[in-house]
């Protein structure tokens, strides 16, 4: 019983490591970038967005080295249904309705569904090989090319349909210039933070992985079964508190934007780059109930999307539906 407890605290502070590590890491490397020169969305996309997938990607960096690469996938599919079905469930409930823009349907909507679309593809024989983790890589390679592209043709429109009159429009834009033209200054602060976020990133990972381990094997309980979902929740955590608080907010394009590119990032480069060092095996459980679960979570999403809105009533149906998939997990009923 002792031991149970002692690796079940290990995971919890490892976890909490693992997530307070990534935004120390993401905060001072997104300053740093911005006082170094680069734009505002450049580091929006690459620093902030890649970096609230971090937990997931050292994560499954150092279970594959541990040689626990089911792990991997189980861990990407469950982030992925964790972001939809409850990220978005909680959203819409908190915040009545959710407003889907059209850069997000124009944009992000379809690259999600290419995205999920060539992770099931990938997971059908239940491995991941050298060949596919390549062209999932290249993949997203084209996605976030699209996405700089796509923002620099679209700056002009999304100015013009957010801010109605001319007098905000344009001290919206002087607002942009300022940004743009305006370099932080760095102080050493920003330094140590970077590294104890990555030093965190590292050993939160290694000794969560240790407890995950340790726990499947106190529990009986396959290391697939635990990474997606507790570790996919745990690591959902701190986009689950954004979209939350910006649903209250009514803020409905921040509370879905994070979700769309944390998605496509998972299903992409937190699998195909461990996958270049390593086949990954998809296990039993993450086969059968994660996989197709989500498929239906992203096709519920898409279908949401389309429709422009995301209901109270939706909301609570995406929390229902993820339930039952941890229940289905655990073989509950």
């Amino acid at each position: 019983m002792f031991i149970l407890i002692f690796w079940i605290i290990v995971f919890i502070i490892s976890l909490i490591a693992l997530v307070k590590s990534a935004d120390w890491l993401i905060t001072s490397a997104e300053k740093i970038g911005l006082a170094l020169g680069l734009s505002p969305f450049i580091v929006g996309v690459t620093i902030v967005g890649v970096g609230t997938s971090f937990p997931e990607l050292i994560t499954s960096f150092v279970a594959m080295l541990k040689g626990i690469t089911d792990v991997v996938v189980a861990n990407v599919i469950g982030s992925n249904i964790a972001n939809i079905l409850l990220i978005v469930g909680v959203s819409a409930v908190i915040g009545r309705r959710l407003i889907v823009t059209k850069s997000l349907i124009d944009l992000d909507l379809p690259l999600l569904s290419i995205g999920t679309v060539l992770l099931l593809g990938v997971v059908w024989d239940k491995q991941i090989t050298f060949g596919e983790s390549v062209l999932m890589l290249i993949t997203y390679g084209v996605y976030l090319l699209y996405t700089v592209l796509h923002k620099d043709t679209e700056d002009t429109d999304e100015i013009s349909e957010v801010l109605p009159s001319r007098q905000e429009r344009r001290k919206h834009i002087v607002v942009r210039k300022k940004e743009k033209f305006t370099r932080p200054k760095l102080v050493i602060k920003d330094f140590i933070f970077l590294i104890v976020g990555i030093l965190g990133l590292i050993f939160g990972a290694k000794y969560l992985i240790d407890a995950l381990v340790a726990l499947s094997i106190i529990l009986n309980i396959a290391a697939g079964v635990i990474a997606i979902t507790a570790v996919a929740v745990g690591t959902s955590l701190p986009e689950l508190l954004v979209s939350a608080k910006a649903a209250f907010q009514k803020k409905s394009e921040i509370a879905l934007g994070n979700i769309f590119g944390s998605n496509i990032f998972n299903a992409l480069v937190v699998i195909g780059l461990p996958g270049l060092f390593k086949t990954l095996v998809v296990d039993t459980q993450t086969f059968v109930v994660g996989v197709p679960t989500m498929a239906l979570a992203t096709l519920l999403f898409v279908i949401s999307g389309i429709s422009r809105r995301i209901h109270v009533w939706e909301g609570a149906f995406y929390l229902s539906v993820y339930i039952l998939f941890i229940a289905k997990l655990f073989n509950w009923f």
